[in-house]
């Protein structure tokens, strides 16, 4: 396990005017305008585990639980999908010399420009079904690249919402390349949640939706947070959820703490290095949704201001932050956290049993600390797996609805 506190020349400097219009106000609210339309739109719950407060000697721990976000179990559900449809709207509006917004996903001319669009990405599981499911519900056509370690039960979900699904040998890196490749070759939309020189204002989108996650927050906790222990693959989810604290609280924005798998610390490595560069893969980790290994750009840009902390964990922290969630002793009521989406409360976990760890990052009884799972089971089995429940016992993602309001 290793914790670096934030020392980037560019920590706590604004952030660039780009990404701040990204993330502002009227961002967050474009946003919320567009995935409230959906029948199955609702604010996820947020759970305070007062018993796992106690032991950790902390004044509140609250989880916002994901596993149930617009049917597919994931926050990813917010990014890929929104991202989907703003851009196929300004398609349409491309061939049809018009303005779309929200209040047009269905209309009749935006559907028959939306047949002869096809999105692409490469996932590691939940932001390929964002996508999918993204482009089912504007009519679209999706492919999807997955890797190696993106297990069957996985690929099977995403194909189930209409994706054509390409096996890419590899690491997710690996298969963010060939979709680039495959996508430019046949003049498709890429839609990636991870940034790259030249490739921005995509990834942005998809982290615009995940500000609609901080808005609910804001109106479920009884305060704002001072402490957010906060899980990265490419950084997405962190960064969008770092600045969008910062705009809305400033000088009052929560201490927030970015985890990774050990196996798989893009993040920390740009913060080590100062900037975003690729690592080595090695062993895969347990934690499948977080196994990157470079940095998005834009992410790490925003981060550099505005993450505070940056630490790792290991396998067996994020399988016992699981079954902390699932059974008695940490959660006041059991959580299905998948195997990625407890890493925060792991990180949270390793903090306060270190006495210096614990210094640096200013917690004791009176933090009140954030977590997001974010993820449910979606590989039930690997969960079941993991935990020690029998399959039949684990909760999957309800079904769908297609129709928005």
């Amino acid at each position: 396990m290793t914790l670096l506190l934030n020392r980037d020349p560019q920590y706590r400097t604004p952030l660039e005017e780009a990404d701040r219009r990204s993330l502002d106000d009227a961002a967050a609210g474009e946003a919320l305008d567009f995935l409230s339309r959906r029948d199955d739109y609702a604010p996820t719950p947020l759970h305070e585990l007062r018993t796992l407060a106690r032991r950790l000697g902390l004044g509140a721990v609250f989880v916002k639980d994901e596993s149930a976000r617009l049917g597919l179990g994931s926050f990813k559900a917010l990014g890929g999908s929104y991202a989907v449809e703003k851009l196929v709207l300004e398609e349409a509006g491309k061939h049809l010399n018009r303005s779309f917004g929200a209040r047009d996903l269905h209309d009749p001319d935006v559907q028959q420009i939306a047949r002869t669009v096809t999105v692409a990405c490469a996932t590691d599981g939940n932001h390929g079904r964002s996508v999918a499911q993204g482009a089912r519900l504007m009519g679209a056509n999706a492919v999807i690249f997955v890797h190696a370690g993106v297990s069957e039960e996985r690929a099977r979900a995403i194909a189930r919402l209409g994706a054509r699904i390409v096996r890419v040998d590899g690491t997710y890196d690996d298969s963010v390349a060939e979709a680039s490749r495959v996508a430019a070759e046949n003049g498709w939309i890429v839609v990636s949640d991870t940034s790259w020189p030249g490739y921005e204002r995509i990834p942005s989108l998809v982290m615009q939706g995940y500000t609609v996650m901080v808005g609910e927050l804001m109106a479920q906790m009884p305060a704002p947070p001072t402490h957010v222990f906060i899980q990265a693959g490419v950084g997405g989810i962190a960064a969008a959820l770092a600045a969008r604290f910062a705009l809305l609280l400033r000088e009052r924005r929560p201490f927030v703490t970015v985890v990774e798998p050990a196996r798989a610390a893009c993040v920390l490595e740009a913060a080590m290095s100062g900037k975003a560069v690729r690592i080595d893969a090695g062993a895969s980790t347990v934690m499948a949704m977080l196994e990157c290994y470079e940095a998005s750009l834009v992410a790490w840009r925003i981060l550099s201001k505005v993450g505070d902390a940056f630490m790792t964990v290991d396998e067996t922290d994020a399988v016992d932050a699981m079954k902390s969630l699932a059974g008695p002793g940490g959660a006041d009521a059991p959580i299905v956290s998948g195997e990625s989406g407890a890493v925060g409360l792991a990180g949270l976990m390793r903090a306060v049993q270190d006495t210096d760890m614990r210094g640096a990052l200013g917690l004791g009884p009176d933090s009140r600390v954030l977590l997001v799972s974010t993820e449910g089971a979606t590989d039930p089995e690997q969960y079941a797996r993991l935990t020690g429940m029998a399959p039949d016992e684990v909760a999957r993602p309800a079904p769908m609805p297609f129709a928005a309001s």
